[in-house]
């Protein structure tokens, strides 16, 4: 419930904003900024999941971790709806032109794509279908969650420690995605658990 509760609440103020004029003096740049800056917060806690449960033993991570996926794809793709309509009035020779001309836009737009197929497929009728294949198709959102960072990084140009620190948080959850580090962090995890209380 709560992880829903927060999901929503970044939308509802986006919203407010907007309906009350207080999205700065350039609003559709401030909405297009938070939703996307929302969908990366979102994809990074999801990605958080696995090695919650692995390292800490933290079983209730992965019950959200299909929530977060879904709604970092929900604020992705509001995203990209707000540049594709309010930036390019829904124009699709604009809006290509503008993809294939600016990095950031193109990098952004491949990310999306990459999103597309792991929401579609995110249900227990798809993972049946897939079987194994669902685990290889669902690891693009490590390659998805990179290119969002470097989209990030690409659309502030000047000040980049925050799309930064994201980054540092994606290389270091895709590293634990490695069996040798995964190992290493199950068995510290495990002493963490059965440590002496106090």
């Amino acid at each position: 419930m709560a992880v829903h509760l927060g999901a929503w609440i970044p939308l509802v103020l986006i919203i407010y904003g907007l309906l009350t004029n207080q999205l700065t003096v350039n609003p559709i740049q401030a909405a297009t900024l938070r939703t996307g800056k929302t969908a990366l917060v979102l994809l990074v806690l999801s990605l958080a999941c696995t090695p919650l449960n692995t390292v800490f033993g933290f079983r209730p991570a992965l019950k959200v971790r299909r929530a977060l996926g879904l709604y970092a794809f929900l604020y992705a793709a509001i995203h990209f709806g707000i540049f594709i309509g309010l930036d390019y009035g829904f124009d699709p020779q604009r809006v290509l032109e503008a993809v294939f001309e600016k990095r950031f836009a193109l990098v952004g737009f491949a990310a999306g794509l990459l999103l597309l197929p792991l929401a579609i497929t995110s249900t227990r009728g798809w993972m049946r279908r897939l079987g194994r294949r669902w685990t290889r198709l669902h690891r693009l959102v490590y390659l998805a969650a990179v290119l969002a960072v470097v989209h990030y990084t690409w659309l502030v140009k000047s000040d980049i420690r925050v799309p930064l620190l994201y980054g540092a948080l994606v290389l270091g959850l895709l590293a634990l995605r490695l069996p040798p580090v995964r190992r290493a962090m199950a068995g510290l995890g495990g002493r963490w658990k059965h440590r002496p209380a106090g």
